[in-house]
């Protein structure tokens, strides 16, 4: 369950509203309520059926000490309506079992309402909260990007998008990987390879030794408990590669194993917050609609990505997940990279999310925004499907926490993004600096 039977009996009108907000079916709350109330209504029977079953046990007692015959018609019609009941009892528990599946998917399919400053429309309805850095043009004059002199003589050029200045470089193959693997499994090479590891180890480095991250390193494959608790199922099972054999998945992000550490796990009074940060290569079969943005590395079936994965109080979630925006904001400064926030609408934010932040660096080469990170709160919609609980005060009744994750970054755009931003006339690439230790260059040449 998500939403929670209790919220959907206390507030159909906000559970409806969030529904139909996010453009989903609202008709599925006035069917999940109906099973609420059938399935009540079958306890009721059932426990009537038992009180009614025990007294009929009790009576067979005191009419044999009274003297009935043991084998008597009195004794035996009072065992026969307990044996009734006991059938009818059985019955019925086959029924509520058969409702409550049948409301635990319903409830799976309500979408988590939004938080009431989201605001409500599709894309063009999301807004642009703030924006950092300069957005570099395509076409550059003599002097190059960025103040650097381009020498006595040099004339106007014009910027190449990211696949263009790879080839030059010889930094990744699509064509190669997908003889391997198919289209949209890019192959990275030589320096290629070593920026994926020179962001990846600096992404992490950041988390955990200045924010406060525990660094994990989960299984790529998940199994189906998993998936559904993070909200994968139902809402995005065909976007997930399966491994059949085994029935597992292919991990998305990070997010699923991580945040399913804790499934059915009670925090202590005084753990939280927990936040976690995870690197993890993911999966996606939907690389985004035949035709559109097929060049390059900007939708691709598998990317790396640094997650980042927060387990807070309800009262302390909200500042929590303005700080995650700002870690990956900072991360983004460091390397030099222009960048927006959005708020994204009810319709552009997703099934699960209460509230989400998309941050999008600006490409030169094709002159767009790039999403590189989607932060979001889940408030306690996530933690109710797996049971993840704390409390309050020792001692105390356990309550739902609340969980939030963000990407800290997603590699395969930001990569594009540094190739088109920081590319010189000549085809090389200056290596944004927090990477220059790791790769050991401050240049990317093409080969000789």
């Amino acid at each position: 369950m998500s939403v929670g039977v209790q919220r959907l009996r206390d507030e159909p009108d906000v559970i409806r509203r969030g529904a139909l907000d996010k453009g989903e079916d609202a008709t599925l709350v006035d069917t999940a309520l109906a099973l609420d109330a059938r399935r009540r209504a079958l306890l009721g029977e059932a426990d009537a059926l038992k009180a009614e079953r025990n007294s009929a046990s009790k009576r067979v007692g005191v009419a044999i000490q009274a003297g009935a015959a043991p084998n008597g018609p009195e004794v035996a019609a009072l065992r026969a309506a307990s044996v009734a009941a006991g059938e009818r009892i059985a019955a019925l528990d086959v029924a509520i079992g058969r409702v409550e599946a049948e409301l635990e998917d319903a409830l799976l399919r309500i979408p988590n309402p939004a938080d009431p400053d989201v605001p409500v429309g599709d894309a063009s309805a999301s807004v642009t909260v703030r924006t950092w850095g300069d957005l570099l043009p395509r076409a550059m004059p003599a002097s190059g990007p960025r103040g650097t002199d381009a020498g006595a003589g040099a004339t106007a050029w014009e910027r190449r998008p990211h696949w263009d200045v790879a080839q030059r470089l010889g930094i990744f193959e699509l064509e190669r990987g997908a003889k391997i693997a198919g289209s949209g499994f890019p192959v990275y090479r030589g320096a290629g390879a070593g920026l994926q590891r020179a962001l990846i180890d600096f992404f992490l480095t950041v988390h955990t030794r200045e924010n406060g991250f525990t660094e994990i390193w989960p299984p790529a494959v998940v199994n189906a408990a998993s998936a559904r608790g993070t909200g994968q199922i139902p809402d995005k099972e065909d976007q997930m590669y399966v491994v059949t054999r085994d029935e597992l998945y292919l991990v998305p992000t990070a997010e699923v194993p991580v945040t399913n550490l804790h499934r059915d796990e009670i925090f202590e009074a005084g753990e939280l917050p927990v936040r976690y940060a995870a690197y993890s290569p993911c999966f996606r079969r939907e690389a985004g609609a035949a035709g559109k943005d097929t060049r390059g590395i900007l939708r691709v079936h598998q990317f790396d990505k640094v997650e980042m994965v927060l387990f807070e109080t309800p009262e302390a979630s909200a500042a929590a997940l303005e700080w995650m925006v700002g870690r990956a904001e900072d991360l983004l400064r460091r390397l030099g990279l222009a960048y927006r926030v959005l708020l994204m609408a009810t319709r552009d934010m997703g099934f699960v999310q209460a509230k989400k932040y998309d941050l999008e660096v600006w490409a030169p080469g094709v002159e767009r925004w790039l999403e590189v990170s989607s932060c979001s709160s889940f408030r306690d919609y996530q933690a109710r499907r797996m049971a993840i609980r704390y409390r309050p005060a020792p001692g105390a009744r356990p309550e739902l926490v609340h969980t939030l994750n963000g990407s800290g970054l997603a590699l395969a755009r930001v990569v594009a993004a540094i190739l088109e931003t920081y590319q010189e006339p000549d085809g090389s690439v200056r290596v944004p600096e927090p990477l220059r230790a790791s790769l050991g260059a401050d240049v990317l040449r093409p080969p000789a």
